[in-house]
């Protein structure tokens, strides 16, 4: 609501700077005809052009989404170049140049050609305005679209547009039905207008450089520990949306479950699998699970058994699970890869890719994983994120089919041993927490300052702290990763935890990369994960999780090394 507010006083606030004053004189012109045959046109008129130029730039800012981080430079530049025309009046008027010229040409040809109120030359006057406030629109609508192409189009950037248009057309109407009065007044309020654009192009820019160096995601990251891994980054702020607290477990299904909400649109995906698109309309009358997840998440993949045996469990008497793949990592995004994964764990229900963070941001979702609990009438019942409480997320589903009356409901609840990489943590002994080793969020780095996106080698300390972890050879760390240059690149890691993981990725070619994994400097033997040999050897072939250490004995503090013999990509850590 506050996002919607501030677009509406951004529109609003145009008419007080200098760059309004030749635009003025048209518009007063027409002060002492009839509102709705003079005032009303040209209003519209004004809302055409802002249509306009706002389809034209949210539907070609679409790629900015898809380009992931080579949209997001491009992003920040267009930010900073909209910053400041806000901080430059002058340079805003060299940009809106032929739009201003274009506008001029149709003032002097609604004039001519126009009858004194005719409504169809108010509504051509109207678009010239639009055009000839550009030097004032320009900046803070600028600011509006980048915005709304980040998001992309969709009805939330629909409404935000509106409210800028609505604001600037307030100003104008005010200005039309009041007249001379109101000219005064502005010509007095011009300093305070011109202030309040460089206040905004200034913070604009301190944001801007805020997220160029990953201070936006590093704040989020001091936050990520083995308990709430599955606390993770969003890249488009919330301002405004519900409370995000985990709902407290119920003690029985006798309890009653509070109405959270509706079950928002489905819209949004950019493919299904294993189901054609489904809508609320179509889920009507069935008890609907809503599993936020991403394949590379481990907490996800350890809750993904019990989603499974709920949805065959439950089938017939009317429970449909759905699946909404959120991707955390670029490579999350490649419907390929998603597949591959869907097939790999087994997973029939039907999943959403919400690829754009569409239907995210229609639950106000913060969490992977995140489970939503929806009954026959569409109605959000019941929330839980992260792992664990699986008897008590079994007895909602539960009590939410015998609403519906479905009979022959199981009691007992489903025993379920995960298997492998799916296995649950062991809790008690997971102290090291998730660590990224992309400059975006990475912390704990001990082989020196970072050389962001560039090459550089690196070298290991002689010890490391707990949780610490560090490089040698040579690589290139990125914002979301580090990729080895080729073979020698090695990554040392001091953690407290029964299972290791590494988010991995071949090269750009797909080549295999061949590795090492060492624990205390020797073989892992009977410690060994299930991607790797029992002397430590495997392979990456695919990007996704690897699971290279499972402890068999007692848990303790261990240095784990990863030498890689040809060139690869490493996300993230991950523990269990």
């Amino acid at each position: 609501m506050l996002l919607f507010l501030l677009s509406y006083l951004g529109g609003a606030l145009t008419i007080l700077s200098p760059c309004i004053l030749p635009v003025l004189p048209f518009v007063f012109a027409r002060a002492d005809q009839p509102f709705a045959r003079s005032g009303l046109p040209l209003l519209a008129g004004m809302a055409v052009t802002f249509t306009g130029v706002a389809s034209v730039a949210t539907l070609g800012g679409g790629w900015v989404v898809s380009a992931n981080q080579a949209g997001r430079w491009a992003a920040l530049a267009l930010m900073t170049l909209f910053a400041m025309t806000l901080l430059l009046p002058g340079l805003s008027e060299r940009l809106t140049r032929p739009l201003v010229s274009a506008g001029a040409r149709l003032t002097e040809l609604a004039g001519q050609n126009g009858r004194q109120g005719h409504p169809g030359s108010a509504f051509l006057l109207g678009i010239a305005t639009g055009l000839l406030w550009a030097p004032c629109a320009g900046p803070i609508l600028g600011l509006v679209l980048t915005g709304a192409a980040l998001q992309g189009a969709s009805a939330a950037t629909a409404l935000l547009l509106l409210a800028y248009g609505v604001g600037a057309a307030t100003s104008l109407a005010l200005a039309l039905l009041v007249g001379g009065r109101v000219f005064a007044a502005m010509k007095r309020s011009l300093g305070i207008g011109e202030w309040i654009r460089r206040a905004l192009g200034l913070a604009m820019l301190t944001g801007v450089a805020a997220i160029a160096l990953g201070l936006d995601t590093g704040l989020l990251a001091n936050f990520a520990t083995a308990s709430t891994a599955g606390l993770e980054q969003r890249l488009v702020d919330n301002l405004a949306g519900r409370d995000a607290t985990p709902a407290p477990p119920i003690a029985s299904a006798s309890n009653t479950l509070p109405v959270e909400g509706r079950l928002p649109s489905l819209d949004g995906a950019v493919q299904w699998m294993n189901s054609p698109p489904l809508t609320p309309a179509d889920l009507k009358g069935k008890v609907v699970l809503v599993d936020f997840w991403t394949y590379s998440c481990i907490n996800c993949l350890r809750t993904l058994p019990y989603i499974k045996a709920w949805a065959e469990k439950y089938h017939d008497q009317g429970l449909v699970v759905i699946g909404v793949h959120a991707p955390e990592f670029a490579f999350e995004r490649d419907p390929a890869n998603v597949a591959r994964a869907i097939k790999q764990f087994g997973i029939s229900y039907p999943v959403a890719l919400d690829n754009d963070y569409a239907i995210w941001k229609a639950f106000n979702n913060e969490y992977w994983p995140a489970h939503y609990f929806i009954d026959a009438q569409g109605q959000i019942r019941h929330h839980h994120f992260g792992e664990g409480n699986y008897a008590e997320s079994e007895e909602v589903i539960q009590t939410l089919l015998r609403e519906t009356g479905a009979a022959n409901i199981p009691a007992a609840a489903t025993q379920v041993q995960g298997q492998g990489i799916q296995k649950a943590a062991d809790s008690n002994e997971t102290r090291s927490p998730e660590t990224y080793l992309g400059y975006g969020r990475g912390e704990r780095f001990v082989s020196g300052p970072v050389m962001q996106d560039a090459q550089a080698t690196y070298t290991l300390p002689a010890d490391l702290p707990l949780d610490g972890w560090g490089l040698s050879g040579a690589w290139t760390v990125g914002a979301e990763r580090a990729q080895a240059a080729g073979a020698g690149g090695r990554i040392t890691y001091r953690f407290h935890a029964r299972d290791l993981h590494l988010v991995l990725g071949p090269s750009a070619d797909g080549k295999p990369a061949r590795f090492k994994v060492s624990i205390d400097g020797h073989a892992p033997d009977g410690d060994h994960g299930g991607d790797i040999a029992p002397d430590g050897s495997g392979t990456v072939t695919e990007q996704r999780l690897y699971q290279l250490i499972r402890q068999s004995g007692p848990v303790a503090d261990h240095s784990f090394s990863i030498e890689f013999q040809d060139p690869v990509s490493a996300y993230a850590f991950t523990f269990g």
